[in-house]
Order: C-alpha cells, then sequence, then structure tokens
C-alpha cells in the first residue's frame, strides 16, 4: 500500500465552505448525502467528515493525520495538536467568528459582573467556565443541545453564542453583553504526523493550495490593450495597486497589460481606464494565487 494522509473536514456549517474551497485549491471531490467518506482524486488522501467540535480530539489521538476545525473547539477540548496554518472563512463569508454572551434586551443585565448568580446556556460550555473563573464569575453553565437563541430568558438568563454577523441575535431580541472570544478555521495536525516527513510536505502542499485559493477568493485579473500614448494615464491608474505586467503587441505602439486587483474596486476603475484609453478590457476570475 501507499502512503496515505487521513484528513478531517468538518461536518456541519462549515461542510459547504471547506468542500468548496478544496475544489477551487484543485481537488476533485465526490460527496454522497449517505456517506461521511468524501473521495478526493487523490488517492494518497483519505477523508472523512468529523463535526468540527470533536475534530480536535481525533486528530490530537492519531485517528486522523490532520484536519479543519475552529480555534474556539481546540480551546473547548483542550487539544495537543500543532496547528499548521489559520485559514480565514467562515460559513458566510472570509472573516472571523465571535462567541458572545447576549441577553434579551430588555434584560437588567449590563457588564460581565451581572452574571453573578445567573444561569447561562451555551456549547462552549468548557471554555465558558474558565472564561468566567479567571474573571471571578460565578454562575451556572448548563449545556445547550440546540436553539440556544430560544432559552433567554425562561431557561436561562443568558447565552453565550457564536454568531458570525449578529443577524440571529438581533432577530431574536437579543443584545451582546461582551465578546469572550474571537475564532478562525485552523488546520491542525497530529503531533506524531506532523514529524513524519512525508505527511508534513503533503499537508504544508495542501495548506499552500488553500491558502493560494483563499487569497483568490476576493481578487480578479484585469487585461487590456493600452496605445503608447495613453501608457502613462493607465499606469498611474494601477500604480497604486501591483505592478502590471507589460508586454508589446505586433501592432506598433501597443501594448498588453495585465493586473491582479481586488474585485471590490473593479467596477470604480473599469471605466476610468476605459475613459484613459485602454481597450479590450477583460476580467476574469481566478482559482488561486500563490505568493
Amino acid at each position: 500500500m501507499g502512503k496515505i494522509l487521513k484528513i478531517g473536514l468538518p461536518k456541519g456549517s462549515l461542510q459547504e465552505s471547506t468542500l468548496k474551497l478544496f475544489r477551487k485549491a484543485g481537488y476533485h471531490i465526490t460527496t454522497s448525502a449517505r456517506s461521511y467518506y468524501p473521495s478526493f482524486d487523490d488517492s494518497e488522501i483519505e477523508a472523512m467528515l468529523i463535526r468540527a467540535q470533536e475534530m480536535a480530539r481525533y486528530v490530537e489521538d492519531g485517528i486522523l493525520d490532520c484536519g479543519l476545525t475552529g480555534k474556539d473547539w481546540i480551546l473547548e477540548q483542550n487539544a495537543l495538536v500543532h496547528e499548521v496554518a489559520e485559514l480565514i472563512y467562515a460559513k458566510e463569508g472570509l472573516r472571523s467568528v465571535r462567541w458572545v454572551i447576549a441577553v434579551p434586551n430588555e434584560s437588567k443585565i449590563k457588564t460581565l459582573k451581572d452574571l453573578n448568580g445567573k444561569r447561562i446556556a451555551t456549547e462552549l460550555i468548557g471554555f465558558t467556565k474558565r472564561y468566567l473563573k479567571s474573571r471571578g464569575i460565578k454562575a451556572e453553565v448548563d449545556f445547550s443541545w440546540g436553539a440556544t437563541e430560544v432559552k433567554p430568558p425562561h431557561l436561562a438568563d443568558a447565552i453565550v453564542e457564536l454568531t458570525e454577523t449578529g443577524s440571529s441575535l438581533k432577530a431574536n431580541n437579543l443584545r451582546i453583553v461582551e465578546t469572550i472570544l474571537e475564532s478562525s478555521t485552523r488546520f491542525i495536525a497530529n503531533k506524531k504526523a506532523w514529524q513524519d516527513k512525508w505527511k508534513r510536505q503533503k499537508m504544508q502542499n495542501i495548506v499552500m493550495l488553500l491558502k493560494g485559493a483563499l487569497s483568490a477568493e476576493e481578487k480578479v485579473g484585469l487585461k487590456m490593450n493600452v496605445p503608447d500614448g495613453s501608457l502613462k494615464r493607465v499606469m498611474s491608474l494601477l500604480s497604486a495597486m501591483h505592478s502590471p505586467t507589460m508586454s508589446p503587441l505586433s501592432d506598433k505602439g501597443w501594448y498588453a497589460l495585465e493586473v491582479i486587483i481586488d474585485e471590490k474596486v473593479v467596477r470604480d476603475i473599469v471605466p476610468k481606464l476605459k475613459k484613459a484609453g485602454a481597450t479590450g478590457i477583460v476580467e476574469y476570475q481566478l482559482n488561486k494565487v500563490i505568493p
């Protein structure tokens, strides 16, 4: 048998965004609604779908060589794993997420100290207990099996809940008292597996491609043709970004320019480029940007 890297992919809220990221990184992945074992087009990778809450424990124990999970769940389990890389993406975008203490809008709880003697519901029970203890707060922390936002005020005085945009909290008439943890996705490795030369190189290659795919998420490429008389004006518009690649065309006095820029600026800069003399402007999507 050849060498195999056992990797855990997060099942649940991060599943689709993670699979999309791997596909953009160049991996063809086949999944089945009833299977927990995605198939990679790389015979050296064996993948398994595991809930992010459990991932760090299985990686620490060596059942998996590596996996992707949140920093929050690594801390929740006090897992002894090697953090290979931070990958900034979540369910709804390229951002970190927050664990916050939230209460009903009409609650008298205004600060952390007001939680003394209160009941708190959360899925992040271990970290929450340690956080409150470190700040001298004595509260009862109950594990929540789901639908945490509906617990206050009748089943709990407050909750500690994960939020990406805050919209769900607002929709449930809740306000944030304090952020207790900011978390992002991490690529983690079993410490023994990380010492294996082949496995380490394999993981580093995967991480490089994933980071390249993330870097490309908010960028696009622009190509254009520019006559010599307009070159200075067009270059001045692009100089605040990255130096464009420039090559002469077969038509004398014309140049081809190509540049990678943030997608959010395209709608503003393209009309300016056109007005400055650029023609044949082409915008194209990117799969990976490797520095």
